[in-house]
């Protein structure tokens, strides 16, 4: 490869003025055309490569444990702070499902107390005793006669070894107590 060597006075000497600055021009014409100019008073520039060859191969980074410190507190703060940000978006995530999940559990209460409102006039008017009776009609039988209720009385059923209530007997005809006597039938 070749190199040009150069020295100051090989250059025109307009070249190494400074450049007059353009005027102002508003318009991207204006513009062009005083850029243009400038370089025409320039002249030709001569287009000159300086090789520079560079040998970094005996360089070694040498780790700066300051930075090293710096970056492990860097990326455990971060670390720290997507924690904290995953918690709290699992928390309110979390809380909005629950939320829907009341909501959904509130109207199945709704729908089951509307239910057992319709199943308890169900019941009332299946039960209404004109209903009973008329359907007992219907398939032949009719109302009780006096003589077939029977009234059950303690002394009836007797289970030994049950619990009976206790009873007032009468006093016996030659002795009299104060507090009067009580007898268990067993």
């Amino acid at each position: 490869m070749a190199t040009a060597n150069f020295t100051m006075e090989h250059f025109p000497s307009a070249w190494l003025e400074p450049a007059a600055e353009p005027q102002q021009s508003h318009t991207r014409a204006g513009q062009e055309w005083a850029m243009a100019e400038v370089r025409a008073r320039r002249g030709p520039t001569p287009e000159v490569f300086f090789p520079k060859r560079l040998d970094n191969s005996r360089l070694v980074k040498v780790e700066d444990p300051r930075r090293a410190q710096e970056i492990r507190t860097m990326v455990l703060a971060a670390a720290i702070f997507l924690a904290a940000l995953m918690g709290y978006t699992w928390q309110h995530f979390s809380s909005v499902e629950l939320g829907y999940k009341i909501e959904a559990q509130k109207q199945m209460v709704e729908q089951l107390r509307e239910q057992n409102r319709q199943l308890a006039l169900t019941e009332a008017q299946l039960t209404r005793p004109e209903r009973v009776d008329r359907l007992a009609m219907q398939i032949g039988l009719e109302s009780p006669r006096p003589e077939q209720f029977a009234t059950p009385t303690a002394t009836d059923v007797v289970v030994p070894g049950s619990p009976m209530l206790a009873q007032v007997a009468a006093p016996a005809s030659g002795s009299q107590s104060s507090a009067g006597a009580l007898s268990t039938v067993q």
